[in-house]
């Protein structure tokens, strides 16, 4: 069969809302738990099953087409997840053949590498959506270390200031990161006092709003500097960003939804309390800054549609808006819709099947197109 609706499994990780996936698609949460995320795809973590036979999307795909390249998911997030970054390509291969040899088990704790892959990743706002994405601008970052006042940190942000390079700021980033004992409590400790006092501007005032609701669930955090070094950013529903391997990020607050190479590879550099390797994440940082103004993507409007340009070839991602006229959407590889709201009719020559709000369908790419129509907005994943 080609056209076929999933199951899909919800994770109820502790960082997870327990309300707004109920409330933006009707998916029930009898027992109050913190729906996190929900996962469409064939990874062996969490693979989608196919409802009309029960089977796993991950079987089907493999006997049939070879690997899904990308992992779709929806992501809600009540409580910041930690800082971190994804390996490029290269580094994956070689982390995971390492780590291999080493003997250690892909699920221990101190495991860095779980697969061979790289996962640059996109994330669409369901609701507004608040996030870090790569470093500020170093003028910037040597402005906002001067204007909150750590004393402690002086030294680091005076080498900062007179080196604005790549290298300058791998150095001012492996310092902070690095720091330990009484020299990382004294920068806190200013940190802390630096809440109290009124701002001097507003990306100081945002840059400190961010690093208090952090304190509130990781106080003594190494990771309460970050929002001083990384771009903070507020996605409106509707809007998106792209997320490069080897650029520091994290989630903070909100729904949206998420693709990704299909990979489960996280270094981490604060705001958990899960595995930190330092110098494993600075050997897999690109020290770049990013413009604020560069976050956002722009799609291009095609006819209803909004395809978002994303620079790998590992997946793609459109917005369709479906009306009652009969679409028409011709398949180069296995694809993923998923029903944002309203209600849409996906068919193919062979099956037909009504997709809900918060419902999702598998199409294979033996299939040449298929149709839909309805009143409603699709997600559509593809490579």
């Amino acid at each position: 069969m080609s056209l076929v609706k999933l199951s899909n499994d919800i994770k109820h990780y502790a960082w997870g809302s327990r309300t707004s996936i109920t409330e933006l698609f009707g998916i029930e949460n009898p027992n109050n738990e913190p729906q996190a995320e929900i996962w469409m795809g064939a990874h062996a973590n969490g693979s989608s099953v196919l409802e009309d036979s029960g089977s796993s999307l991950g079987d089907y795909t493999t006997h049939r087409f070879g690997e899904l390249p990308y992992l779709f998911k929806v992501l809600s997030a009540e409580t910041p997840l930690s800082i971190q970054v994804h390996p490029n390509k290269r580094k994956s291969e070689l982390g995971f053949e390492r780590e291999n040899t080493q003997g250690i088990p892909l699920d221990a704790a101190n495991r860095n590498y779980k697969d061979p892959n790289h996962k640059p990743e996109l994330v669409y706002a369901l609701t507004f959506y608040k996030a870090m994405n790569g470093f500020r601008p170093i003028e910037d970052i040597v402005g906002l270390f001067a204007a909150v006042g750590i004393e402690a940190l002086k030294p680091q942000v005076t080498a900062l200031a007179n080196d604005q390079t790549s290298g300058g700021l791998k150095r001012f980033f492996t310092e902070i990161m690095s720091l330990e004992g009484e020299s990382k409590q004294q920068a806190l400790q200013e940190l802390y006092a630096a809440y109290e006092r009124p701002a001097k501007s507003v990306m100081v005032r945002e840059a400190l709003s961010y690093s208090q609701s952090f304190y509130q669930h990781y106080a003594d955090d190494i990771g309460l500097f970050a929002p001083l070094m990384l771009n903070t950013v507020e996605l409106a529903p509707g809007e998106a960003m792209f997320l490069h391997a080897e650029t520091p990020h994290a989630y903070v607050e909100g729904t949206g939804l998420e693709i990704m190479a299909s990979s489960d590879n996280v270094l981490r550099a604060g705001l958990t309390p899960k595995y930190i390797d330092v110098p494993e994440l600075i050997d897999n940082v690109r020290f770049q800054s990013i413009k604020p103004k560069d976050i956002r993507l722009n799609p291009v409007n095609k006819a209803g549609r909004l395809s978002y340009p994303i620079p790998v070839d590992d997946f793609g991602f459109d917005i369709i808006q479906s009306n009652h006229e009969i679409q028409r959407q011709y398949l180069r590889s296995a694809e993923i819709l998923f029903c944002v709201e309203g209600e849409v009719i996906v068919s193919s020559s062979d099956n037909q099947v009504v997709l809900k709000s918060g419902e999702s369908v598998f199409i294979s790419n033996d299939s040449a197109h298929y149709q839909y129509q309805g009143n409603g907005v699709l997600a559509r994943a593809f490579n």
